[in-house]
Parts: structure tokens; C-alpha cells; sequence
């Protein structure tokens, strides 16, 4: 049996937080920079309606989740943490991905034990059905609701996530560095 139970978000936790920046600029032949993504909703930071941007995401969503690179070190942490730990990959994405999501932790070595596609940003109902320990995500909003509920939030510091904090999310800026809190936390609460 394993010790920690760990919900793990997939795009900007993972990978890159800017990965889809090529793709946008390209389709709608701009040149906004990192700095600029100031918001998590792509729509807002482009400038174009929501409807219009979903139109661009249905036509790439496969192409772009499958070319994504991920951040560093990512690999060799959860690897680590998945020797004595459960790894949870909740994900906002919808069920059509659950193909090219499979493939592309597989394909770079992202060892798991379970992936959940939900389809929607509200993650509060899986983290409490799979009893998280620990939330890592890069969603500021997310961040909120999760830790309003009693979880203990990582969030890995982006250009659209700084925002204030509360008591349960701690702010983290690499994945070597989660590997040393959640390693304290488990000392912890192995200690109680």
C-alpha cells in the first residue's frame, strides 16, 4: 500500500505553461510574449470571444497535447514519488483526449496510477472521492476551490497565477522543489 495519494494537473503543472503560445500566435498571426499571459483563459489574453477561440482549440487540441514539452525534471520527480506514492492525473481536459493523453505520458516516461479526464475545471469532487493529500496545479482558480476545501495546494508559480494566497496553497516555482515539500509533508505526517 502507498502513503501519499497525489492529484496531479496535466497542462501548465507538467508541461510547459506556455506551450500553446506557438500554436495561437501562428492561427491568429500574432506575437504575444510569456509576460502577456497575464490571465488563464487564452480567450481573454488574445483578445477574441470564447466561441471563436474553441473553434481554433477543436481544430489543434490533438496536435497541440500531444507536441507539448514538458517542464523540467518532471519525469525524474514523479518517478521518484510514484515508488511510494499513488500519482492521480486529474485533468480539466474532455474525455476525447483520453487517447493522446494516455500516449503522451507514456511516451515520456510519466509513470501514474490513475488518469481522470473530467472535462471541466471543477476538481474538488475527484480530489475528495480519490482522498488527495496533495494537489499540484497551475490553475489559480482551481487553487482556490481546492484548497476553500480543506486540501493542501502546490501551485506552480506562471505569469497568470499571481494572485494571493491562503493557508492551504503554497506557491512553488520547479519540480525539484515540490519533491522537497512533499517529502517534508509526508515526514510529517508520518511523525503525528
Amino acid at each position: 500500500m502507498k502513503n501519499l495519494n497525489i492529484c496531479i494537473d496535466i497542462d501548465g503543472t507538467i508541461t510547459e505553461p506556455y506551450f500553446w503560445l506557438e500554436f495561437t500566435n501562428k492561427y491568429f498571426n500574432m506575437s504575444l510574449t510569456e509576460e502577456q499571459v497575464t490571465e488563464y483563459d487564452i480567450h481573454e489574453v488574445i483578445g477574441v470571444e470564447e466561441k471563436v477561440f474553441l473553434e481554433f482549440y477543436e481544430k489543434y487540441k490533438f496536435k497541440i497535447h500531444s507536441e507539448q514539452k514538458l517542464r523540467e525534471d518532471v519525469e525524474s520527480v514523479i518517478k521518484r514519488l510514484n515508488l511510494i506514492h499513488n500519482i492521480y492525473f486529474v485533468t480539466a481536459r474532455d474525455t476525447s483526449l483520453s487517447m493522446v493523453t494516455h500516449l503522451y505520458l507514456k511516451n515520456n516516461k510519466i509513470n501514474y496510477d490513475e488518469l481522470f479526464l473530467l472535462g471541466s475545471h471543477y476538481k474538488v469532487d475527484k480530489a475528495k472521492e480519490l482522498n488527495c493529500s496533495i494537489f499540484i496545479e497551475d490553475n489559480y482558480n482551481n487553487a482556490l476551490q481546492l484548497s476553500n476545501e480543506g486540501f493542501k495546494v502546490l501551485l506552480l508559480d506562471t505569469n497568470y497565477n499571481r494572485k494571493p494566497l491562503n493557508e492551504n496553497i503554497i506557491r512553488v516555482y520547479n519540480w525539484k522543489e515540490i519533491y522537497l515539500i512533499i517529502n517534508e509533508l509526508f515526514l510529517q505526517s508520518k511523525a503525528m
